[in-house]
């Protein structure tokens, strides 16, 4: 039984979301504020954000900002607005999924459980064939950590994802529509140059490294692909 957190500070929509949510099985707390939800956090292991961009203590992307600084739970945003800026945002600070008010607590319900799904990530069963496929990475399954020449490195969970594609297969080019519908649920919500933020920053961790290698190729106007070492 997964056990969400809706943060949010109007009734109704965290009452109706939460009996949406209990229907289909879902264990439900919320925090009306961000400090409540950071309190929440801090005492008990959560499957699931649900964080409106509009508190009254603070921004949410403020409140995402914090908490992904140290955790990489699955994160759905909630907004009043629809401007692309928004979502682009969301997306960039590690949001699975973003949802315009108003809303359908059913539709809602059927995107945490698509968030979900997707967070349990389809990884080889063998470790030592990534090794073999790529000799400067490793992936550890259990801690959804990627080391690069046996440096662990701190991803958000969408870079985790989209790096992890990338060594599954090297040589391989995938195109940015590809590569978006790896890292979120809903890859159309998204647009072409989040993935190319995402990659800038993947190489900026890369580089800090290994300032002179750069595994990552630009194939300009299809995608990216990691060099094939072997």
């Amino acid at each position: 039984m997964a056990t969400i957190l809706i943060v949010d500070d109007e009734p109704s929509i965290v009452d109706n979301t939460t009996f949406a949510l209990e229907t289909e099985g879902f264990k439900v707390k919320a925090a009306s504020t961000g400090s409540e939800a950071l309190q929440e956090m801090a005492g008990e292991n959560f499957d699931l954000l649900i964080l409106d961009i509009g508190l009254p203590d603070m921004n949410g992307f403020d409140l995402a900002r914090q908490i992904r600084a140290s955790s990489t739970i699955p994160l759905i945003f909630l907004t009043a607005r629809s401007d692309e800026i928004d979502r682009v945002v969301g997306l960039e600070l590690g949001g699975d999924d973003y949802v315009t008010k108003p809303f359908s607590p059913r539709e809602l319900s059927a995107r945490v459980k698509a968030v979900l799904r997707r967070t349990a990530l389809k990884e080889p069963a063998d470790t030592q064939s990534l090794l073999s496929n790529s000799a400067w990475f490793a992936i550890d399954k259990e801690r959804f950590r990627i080391s690069y020449r046996n440096t662990p490195l701190e991803l958000s969970r969408t870079e985790y994802r989209l790096l992890q594609l990338l060594i599954q297969s090297p040589g391989r080019v995938y195109s940015r529509e590809q590569l978006m519908d790896n890292a979120w649920e809903h890859g159309g919500i998204s647009l072409e140059r989040t993935v190319d933020t995402h990659i800038k920053t993947i190489r900026q961790k890369l580089k800090a490294v290994c300032p002179d290698d750069d595994p990552i190729v630009t194939h300009r106007g299809i995608g990216y692909s990691l060099r094939d070492e072997r």
